[in-house]
Formats: structure tokens, C-alpha cells, sequence
């Protein structure tokens, strides 16, 4: 199969997704294609390449953080299920994506079986390795597995627990696929050890997984957790450790809220002073409540992400992609028109200083001396015209490549994103082709009809939008349609609440075995 049916059996398995999971997205898919079809068109998209490929079918909840920080013991605590191997020291180096079954036996599936299937996460990973650790992308077992887990918190939706992270000890694939699943999540959840929360041993961590996100435009979708908050109990005041960590928070940039401190209840160790007890008790359900309203949310909010993501990038394509490419002709226009200067005006010079500057030092006048070779050569001189001329067209090609690799080179060396410098450099041949003036104004394919085509796409993702809205508020306090089971407004919320209710239950179970004395 081709990777342009490929591409297109993708929509329409996703198009038949969403109308059973999402009907208020059910036209969405149409708008992609538009948009997919626009950006192949100026070069940046090749066939098999489509937006769609940058978010998964079923909401997303990462799992990042330092090692030992507790993240598969939340995991299985969340899922009421013994699923991820837990310890003190690494004991996974996979990212491991985790969805639903309705088998009663765990199965742990190999890497192939997510990067060959554009239903769940990281889809065509390897590639995105390749570009950055060329060779890796065929070793890519060694970095992801899929588990499958009955657990009912599961339903409608994917978790991924990530290896612990230390970030001096990445490979440039594994930050990659980091990178890449943070992108793809409609909830992170970076995870730091509270018996190590001292600036030193993560300034790493804090430079990747904080540092970064404070400037994106999803930065409300990162949540800071200080877990295992238990073990500080001994501490004169377990407070100070949480004001510590949040100060090593803030000189990354972090000012506002999103940092919760937790510990799990079912391992935890036992505390022994009362008011430190019950002010840890207390922290620790207002973050395991805020963490699981969030997760509770996932579903609606991947809804606005989806209609989101198409906004934004048919506005990146509208005021980033196509505003790059104009300089890039730009200034590939000037370095041509430099090269041709320098060598035809050098060409001429001698043309000139062999054929006309010696009569023109014996005396005779310039028009003369062209008159008398005229007269004398015509044949030659217009068969050696001709030649001249497809000489001059040939070499003019020439500079023209080579102004366009020294423009490229420079132009491309700013961009950091393995995949965006290798979609600028399809874009940038593309516009630089040999059939192409080096004196157009737009970009290949940037024509009227096209632009008219995004503007209306853009109206279509602010008119579902509303419907959204309509779906999920409602001002007036009449009934909305997020309320009625028959509309599938719902997106999976109902599943998702159940799930928290259980979480809810087991942990105000553990608290109060903790608080009594007599069950330790």
C-alpha cells in the first residue's frame, strides 16, 4: 500500500473513531485533510506525513519524572492494579504505554506493536529516531512496550510510565521520545522524589521537564508532584521540604500553582506524630483530588485540544511555515542574483578583453570592431551565440543549486527539532526547484484559492468550538447537552469519575488504618 492510502485509511479509521467516541468532532477529520492537503502542497508535509499523526486516538496521561520517585507505585495505585514493577533503583529503562483489556491476563506486547499502529501513541517513532540517532529507529523494542491491563480506570483511555529520568544520562532517542510524548499528552504528570529534593540532584530534570514547558501554549497541562512526601515525617518540618523543592521550582521559571505533595497510602511508613500526620494526610488528599479531577478531565479537554491543535497549526503554517519559506526564497533570490553577477560580469569582462579591447587598441572604434567580426563570422557568431546562450542558461541552474544549498545550510542550522529541519528541507528543495523563478512572491502552492481554504478552516475550528461550549456549559442554566447520555457529548467523563470514586474510597480506607494506632 501506498504511504498516500496509508495515509488516507488513517483518516478514515479515525473519522469513524471520533463519530463513535467524540460526534461533535465527527467533521474535524475533513478539516485535517485540508489542512494535510495545503501543507504538502508549499513542500513541508510529504504523502505520508499528516497532522493527525501528532496526537493519539484516545486521551493521554504521561508519567515522567526523576528515578525513585514513585511513578509505577502511583500508577498501580491509580489502577487499583499490581501492573509496574516497582523499587528504590531503575527497574524499567522502556516507556511503557498502558490501555484498557478486556482480557483478565496482563500481556506486555513489544515496541513494533505501537510504532505500526496509528491508533495509539508514538506511531511512527522510529523515524522520528532515526532523525536524530541514525540506525536506533530499528531498535525500537528497546525502548517502548505496550501492557494491557483490565483495570475499569482504564477505559477510553492511555497511560504512559516513563523511565525515570536523568537527563545527563539520555541518549538523544530517548530525549526524543520524550519530547514527543509531552507533546502528545492532554495531561503530564512529572514526578520528583521528596527524600531528594535538593536543587543538586536534579537540576537536569528541572532544566528539561520544567524549564521547557513554561513557555508553551499547553503549559496548564503539566502538573509538578513532590511524591513520597511520607518518608519526610521525621523531619523537623516536612513543610520546609515542600517550600524547598518549590523554590528550586520557581528559579526555573515555575510562578504559578500545578505542585501537589503526595505519598501512597498503601506504602506509606507510619507516622507517628499526630499533627504532622494529619497535615501530610491533608496535603496529600488535596493533591490525590485536584490530580484525579484532572484526570477526570481528560476526555473533554482532548476534545478542545483536537479542534486546538488544528487551530494552531493552521496558524503555524499561516504565520510560521509559509513566512520561513519567503525569507528562504528571499534570500536564495539574492544569493543567485549575487553568483550571477560575480561570474557573467566576470565572463563578460574577458569576453570583452579578448575580442574587443585588442581592436580597440589598434584604433578602431568598438562598434567597428563588433561591425568587422560581424561581417566576417556571422555564421559562427550566431551558432556560437546560441551556444553561449545555453552555456549561460545551464550555469545560471548551477549557481542557482548552489545558492540554494548555501541558504539552506545557513537557514537550517537555526532549527533544533530533528523532524521540523527535515520538513523545512523538503519545503526549501521544493520552492528552490529547477522549473521555479527565483523572482515569485509566494511559496509553491500558496496560491489565493489555498489561502481562502485555511481561512475558512480556521472559521470551522472557532465554530466547533462553540459547539463545545454548548456542549459543556451552559450560562442560562439550562440543561446541556453534555448531560444527555444519548448526545456522546460526553467523551468517557462518567467511566473516568467512577475510576476517581474508587481511588477516593481505597485511599480514605488506608487513612484511616494509618490513623489508628493498633492496625500497624
Amino acid at each position: 500500500m501506498s504511504a498516500e492510502n496509508q495515509t488516507e485509511g488513517r483518516l478514515r479509521s479515525l473519522q469513524e473513531h471520533l463519530h463513535k467516541e467524540i460526534p461533535l468532532l465527527d467533521g474535524i477529520v475533513a478539516d485535517f485533510r485540508t489542512l494535510d492537503r495545503i501543507t504538502r502542497r508549499v513542500g513541508y508535509f510529504d504523502k505520508e506525513q499528516s497532522y493527525t499523526s501528532r496526537m493519539p486516538w484516545w486521551p493521554l496521561i504521561s508519567v515522567l519524572g526523576t528515578y525513585s520517585s514513585g511513578k509505577s507505585a502511583f500508577i498501580n495505585y491509580l489502577l487499583d492494579y499490581r501492573l509496574q514493577a516497582t523499587g528504590n533503583q531503575a527497574v524499567d529503562d522502556k516507556f511503557t504505554v498502558v490501555c484498557y483489556t478486556n482480557d483478565k491476563q496482563v500481556r506486555v506486547l513489544p515496541g513494533l506493536s505501537l510504532d505500526a499502529d496509528p491508533r495509539f501513541p508514538l506511531y511512527k517513532i522510529s523515524q522520528a529516531i532515526d532523525k536524530v540517532a541514525q540506525g536506533e529507529g530499528r531498535n525500537i523494542d528497546n525502548y517502548l512496550q505496550l501492557k494491557t491491563c483490565p483495570s475499569e480506570a482504564l477505559r477510553g483511555r492511555i497511560l504512559i510510565d516513563s523511565p525515570g529520568f536523568d537527563a545527563d544520562a539520555q541518549r538523544a532517542s530517548t530525549l526524543q521520545i520524550t519530547d514527543h510524548i509531552v507533546d502528545l499528552s492532554d495531561l503530564v504528570l512529572v514526578f520528583f522524589d521528596a527524600r531528594h529534593p535538593e536543587v543538586g540532584s536534579m537540576t537536569r530534570t528541572l532544566e528539561h521537564l520544567v524549564r521547557k514547558t513554561i513557555n508553551r501554549g499547553d503549559a496548564s497541562k503539566f502538573l509538578f508532584v513532590l511524591n513520597q512526601m511520607d518518608n519526610t515525617a521525621r523531619e523537623d518540618n516536612p513543610e520546609e521540604v515542600f517550600a524547598a523543592w518549590q523554590r528550586a521550582l520557581s528559579q526555573q521559571g515555575l510562578t504559578a500553582g500545578s505542585c501537589y505533595a503526595i505519598y501512597n497510602p498503601d506504602l506509606a511508613v507510619p507516622i507517628e506524630d499526630d499533627v504532622v500526620r494529619s497535615r501530610l494526610q491533608r496535603r496529600r488528599e488535596e493533591g490525590y483530588r485536584t490530580i484525579s479531577g484532572r484526570m477526570d478531565q481528560v476526555g473533554v479537554e482532548r476534545a478542545y485540544r483536537i479542534v486546538g491543535m488544528l487551530r494552531d497549526s493552521a496558524v503555524a503554517l499561516q504565520q510560521q511555515i509559509v513566512p520561513e519559506l519567503g525569507h528562504f526564497a528571499l534570500g536564495w533570490r539574492k544569493a543567485t542574483l549575487v553568483l550571477d553577477g560575480l561570474v557573467f560580469g566576470t565572463l563578460l569582462l574577458l569576453l570583452f578583453a579578448v575580442t574587443v579591447w585588442p581592436g580597440y587598441l589598434d584604433g578602431q572604434a568598438v562598434s567597428g570592431t563588433f561591425k568587422k567580426a560581424l561581417d566576417q563570422n556571422r555564421y559562427v557568431l550566431i551558432v556560437f551565440a546560441g551556444a553561449a546562450v545555453l552555456a549561460a542558461g545551464y550555469l545560471h541552474h548551477r549557481l542557482r543549486r548552489r545558492a540554494s544549498a548555501w541558504v539552506m545550510r545557513r537557514r537550517l542550522s537555526r532549527i533544533a527539532d530533528p523532524i521540523a529541519k527535515a520538513n523545512y528541507g523538503r519545503a526549501y528543495r521544493k520552492n528552490s526547484s529547477w522549473y521555479r523563478s527565483i523572482f515569485h512572491r509566494q511559496p509553491t502552492g500558496w496560491s489565493r484559492r489555498n489561502r481562502r481554504l485555511l481561512a475558512r478552516l480556521l472559521e470551522s475550528a472557532d465554530a466547533t468550538i462553540r459547539k463545545l461550549n454548548d456542549a459543556y456549559t451552559s450560562p442560562s442554566g439550562a440543561a446541556s447537552i453534555g448531560e444527555s447520555d444519548s448526545s456522546g457529548a460526553q467523551v468517557g467523563t462518567g467511566r473516568a469519575a467512577d475510576a476517581a470514586d474508587r481511588v477516593e474510597d481505597r485511599a480514605g480506607g488506608v487513612t484511616d488504618r494509618v490513623e489508628d494506632p493498633s492496625s500497624n
